[in-house]
């Protein structure tokens, strides 16, 4: 028991001065109390044990001073707050968790139209970050200030809430893994938004290399990078790094439902990764796209292929391996459980 919260509630009940002095030990004991507190009653005191020197937590308020009754308020406070703290981040966790399933499951379920549909816009935002890196780059050199233009194809898609392959690594793939099911609904999701992403990002980044002249010197630096590492450890921690950015960000703008919080996450997770740059499927595929729509890029489409292949695999283990299983670890098995065949989740996707 804390003993500056059981004076500071001592205190506040404090009996009238008449009722107070016919009190006697025992009378309203509070059960569990710690040997050697003495029980404060409007200046009255009765020693629990034959301890002369008392603390100041165990004297009677009225014999505190101001100094004293500062500290063990403060203390009783931080005490609350702490506790006010730890649960707030335990629901907001567990919101965060439960808003992660219900998207997940919408996203799940989507016809093939909508899916395609909100991969192929995903791929033109990208596009469009493309578009700024290698405008920045051609007209800077720095590789620093590109990454930050091509932050604006992020806030795009974090705006117009559109997709990515590499966003679908957390939500679904929570739902699969807590309710055990839909295995087949997410390789659907998986396929259905990599390929649209790759059509709509290949229909931006080759109007960008048709109507933007000089470009082309630039764009092959860009995408040359990818086949050069090759398929190797190097290309694939890259991309076990790519998946675990994207994914982050995922869980960082569910659990945060401020626009100004979400464009922060979005603009960082895009310099993070085109500024090494990472090897990432789709801002990756992208900037090889660029570099082979010239004409003139040092490798083939299909180099390209097994690039991005390789650039899959690395951002599954990532993303999934790294990050979404770590997150229900952290979420918990009893939070896990009480979301399992969760009745409302159906109807909280219907209404939303």
């Amino acid at each position: 028991i804390d003993h500056a919260r059981l004076v500071d509630a001592q205190d506040r009940d404090l009996p009238g001065t008449a009722a107070c002095r016919a009190q006697r030990p025992g009378a309203g004991d509070v059960v569990g109390r710690p040997p050697g507190l003495s029980w404060a009653r409007c200046g009255d005191t009765w020693p629990m044990d034959s301890t002369s020197q008392r603390s100041s937590d165990e004297r009677p308020s009225s014999e505190l001073t101001s100094e004293e009754r500062e500290r063990l308020d403060g203390r009783a406070e931080q005490a609350r707050q702490d506790d006010a703290v730890e649960e707030s981040a335990d629901i907001q966790l567990s919101r965060a968790f439960h808003r992660s399933l219900i998207s997940g499951e919408e996203r799940l379920h989507r016809s093939l139209p909508n899916m395609s549909a909100t991969g192929v816009v995903g791929g033109m935002d990208v596009g469009i970050g493309v578009l700024a890196l290698l405008v920045v780059k051609e007209a800077t050199g720095s590789q620093m200030l590109a990454s930050l233009a091509f932050a604006s194809g992020f806030i795009i898609l974090t705006l117009a809430r559109s997709e990515l392959f590499t966003e679908n690594f957390m939500m679904p793939v929570t739902v699969v893994l807590t309710e055990r099911r839909d295995g087949l609904a997410l390789l659907r999701l998986w396929a259905t938004t990599l390929v649209s992403n790759w059509l709509g990002g290949a229909l931006l980044v080759g109007l960008v290399m048709t109507s933007i002249q000089g470009l082309d010197a630039t764009a092959i630096e860009v995408g040359r990078h990818y086949p050069e590492m090759g398929i190797g450890w190097v290309s694939f921690a890259g991309g076990i790094l790519g998946g675990v950015v994207i994914t982050l960000m995922t869980w960082i703008q569910r659990a945060n439902r401020d626009m100004l919080a979400q464009l922060a996450i979005a603009v960082v997770t895009a310099f993070l990764l085109a500024a090494p740059p990472l090897n990432h499927s789709v801002v990756g595929s992208l900037e090889m796209m660029g570099a082979l729509f010239t004409g003139h890029a040092p490798f083939g489409w299909i180099d390209a292929l097994g690039a991005v292949a390789w650039a899959v695999l690395g951002n599954v283990v990532g993303g999934v391996g790294l990050v979404t299983v770590l997150r229900l670890v952290q979420v918990g098995p009893d939070t896990i459980r009480s979301e399992q065949h969760h009745a409302d989740r159906a109807h909280e996707i219907r209404q939303g």
